[in-house]
């Protein structure tokens, strides 16, 4: 057995596709190659924890994913992420490595499908990014970007204007022109490609000021008290795009637009869908584009594949068990 701690796992990374694993995934999960059970999740004051688990049948693994999040720890100079992945043998079921990845690998991950979604929804050209957010994933969501859109036009709001000056700064040197804004209803009357990342429980932005042919990425949404669309951005959507409509019936922005009836399922496809072909995802310039990310954990498998090759490829381990 294996344990790979987190320079490892990075190291590994280094030059995979990511975006082209995230692909294999969602098609595999959407023409049911998967299984993959309801999300486990505890719930607690300070934080939440989920258990996300799955196969790829065929695949000579399975894996358990723990991760955590506790955002009052930006206030202890903590990491607000945390977690590790277990990967074991589907034909004996022992366990074959430990990745501690400290919330990294989900992060990256979620990027990735973010990233993935604008490559299939974004309208073209885009104009002016949003980010709604300023912590780990609306870094990682804009870095990842790059690999899809020239766009270098960027509005980012946060509720604390330190770390939004602090998210401004981290990219100076990137080509990026960011602006800060105070008002985040700026965003959807400014960018035609909006990615949110924050933990809200109540909407960021009205659907009044939403530009036609602009695509909403929702990634804060994971369990079913956030929320960060308003249920009319939902309903005003020419597509809406989940990346599992069975998990997607129980939490994020579309669980919440079923709840209020804003959007039936028959409104809902799957990315995974859009991507194998299946069904179309945006036609028109002109047309409005919802994803919804709550995160699945095929994404999960395909990147601990990703780090397995990539680590025996390089050698690393922290420590080889008997096992």
């Amino acid at each position: 057995m294996r344990i790979l701690d987190l320079a490892q796992i990075k190291q590994a990374l280094e030059g995979a596709d990511l975006l082209a694993a995230m692909e294999q995934g969602f098609r595999d999960y959407s023409q049911g190659l998967c299984s993959v059970p309801p999300v486990g999740e505890l719930l607690m004051d300070r934080g939440e924890v989920h258990i996300k688990y799955g196969c790829v049948h065929g695949d000579p693994e399975y894996l358990i994913k723990i991760a955590s999040g506790f955002a009052g720890n930006s206030q202890l100079g903590l990491p607000t992420s945390n977690g590790l992945l277990l990967v074991f043998s589907q034909q004996t079921g022992a366990l074959q490595c430990i990745l501690l990845d400290e919330g990294y690998l989900t992060a990256r991950r979620t990027a990735a499908a973010g990233a993935l979604a604008a490559r299939y929804l974004a309208p073209a050209p885009v104009e002016k990014i949003g980010i709604l957010g300023t912590g780990v994933q609306a870094r990682m969501q804009l870095r990842e970007l790059r690999a899809v859109t020239d766009c270098r036009e960027v509005l980012v709001w946060g509720r604390n204007p330190d770390h939004a000056a602090e998210y401004c700064k981290e990219f100076q040197n990137d080509a990026y022109r960011i602006t800060r804004v105070a008002d985040p209803e700026e965003i959807p009357a400014t960018c035609n490609l909006i990615v949110t990342t924050t933990a809200a429980s109540e909407p960021l932005f009205s659907a009044r000021h939403l530009r036609p042919g602009t695509h909403i990425t929702a990634i804060g949404s994971d369990t079913p008290h956030k929320q960060e669309l308003d249920c009319a951005v939902l309903a005003r959507a020419d597509r809406v795009v989940a990346d599992s409509i069975e998990q997607c019936l129980l939490r994020g922005e579309i669980y919440r637009a079923l709840e209020a009836g804003a959007i039936q399922r028959q409104d809902i496809t799957e990315i995974g869908h859009i991507i194998s072909g299946e069904t179309s995802g945006r036609t028109s310039d002109d047309q409005i584009t919802v994803f919804d990310s709550t995160g699945v954990a095929v994404q999960d498998i395909r990147i601990a594949a990703l780090v397995l090759e990539g680590s025996a490829h390089t050698g690393s381990c922290a420590s080889v068990l008997e096992g």
